[in-house]
């Protein structure tokens, strides 16, 4: 469980929550618990966390970490787009914090059997939650060609969508794809020779679209960045770390379109949309590691932070 302990810009995170001492604070994506530790010593004597997150290791290593805070945290297995059912079940009505750290855990992507990483063998599931829906797998044996293209386009911005997707329906003919190092091959095979020659594997942007297609992340994301802004009581803040373009976007679009009041046409003479901002952005450009941080933990070097305070 070592893996989960390495928090991205963990000093920055806290500041930029605003943490202080009592309020509550939800952590979306829990992991091993290293924010969330954080936030609550942050908010001591008083403060109280919501922990949530879908992976039921995860879970398991923050339950530890996180035994000497006793009753301020409350831990549940759930998804981040839940947060407005989470809340309501816990009787909890405004909050003053809001963290969603995104992507993978070192855990998870070490870890063979959840099929997360091309670099280890094990079954093609790389689902966060391994007891809900279909697997990477049940994915590529059963979508049409035009499907997983369009997956791989749209999730992985993948140029050789294409190619790789007729890679696959053809070798699914023969047999399933069922291991992460089977379908890696499947990808190298399609791609042109000059693949080879770039920085990053071949099957990155695959094994990347695929994931965020199993576990629907894009879609859950703006649920749970409506939601959680909702709750947030006035001057309560919304933090994101991201770590690819996709989901950087949605959350800069989101945060500048919380700045936003009236869309009325200028044409009209007075307002009659009502619409008000909702939202104060508090990062112009995203923060992002220090060079000391990612030569300590090379993982942390595409990790973006933005944040924005609810008015």
């Amino acid at each position: 469980m070592e893996s989960f302990h390495r928090p991205v810009m963990l000093e920055a995170v806290v500041a930029s929550l605003g943490c202080r001492k009592g309020g509550i604070w939800v952590d979306g994506t829990l992991g091993g618990a290293g924010h969330a530790e954080a936030i609550l010593k942050s908010t001591a004597p008083d403060g109280r966390l919501i922990g949530i997150d879908a992976d039921a290791d995860a879970l398991e290593a923050a339950r530890r970490r996180l035994d000497p805070f006793g009753e301020r945290k409350i831990l549940v297995r759930g998804n981040f787009a839940d947060m407005e059912e989470i809340l309501t079940s816990l009787n909890i009505a405004k909050i003053d914090g809001v963290l969603l750290d995104l992507g993978v855990s070192s855990h998870q992507l070490d870890t063979a059997s959840r099929g997360f990483s091309f670099a280890l063998e094990g079954p093609l599931d790389m689902r966060m939650d391994q007891g809900r829906g279909p697997s990477a797998s049940d994915l590529i044996q059963t979508l049409p060609e035009g499907e997983i293209e369009r997956i791989l386009r749209q999730y992985g911005e993948e140029r050789m969508a294409g190619r790789i997707a007729r890679a696959i329906v053809a070798r699914r003919a023969s047999g399933p794809i069922r291991t992460t190092t089977d379908l890696a091959a499947v990808v190298l095979k399609a791609m042109p020779r000059s693949a080879s020659r770039q920085k990053i594997h071949p099957a990155t942007r695959t094994f990347q679209a695929l994931r965020i297609a199993v576990n629907g992340e894009l879609e859950n994301l703006r649920e749970a960045l409506t939601s959680g802004t909702e709750r947030l009581r006035t001057g309560g803040r919304f933090s994101v770390i991201s770590f690819h373009s996709l989901e950087d976007r949605v959350v800069k679009a989101f945060f500048r379109d919380g700045e936003k009041g009236c869309l009325c046409p200028p044409t009209l003479p007075i307002c009659a949309c009502g619409r008000r901002p909702t939202l104060r952005v508090l990062t112009k450009k995203p923060v992002t590691p220090t060079e000391a941080e990612i030569a300590d933990n090379p993982r942390a070097r595409s990790a973006k932070l933005r944040s924005a305070e609810r008015i």
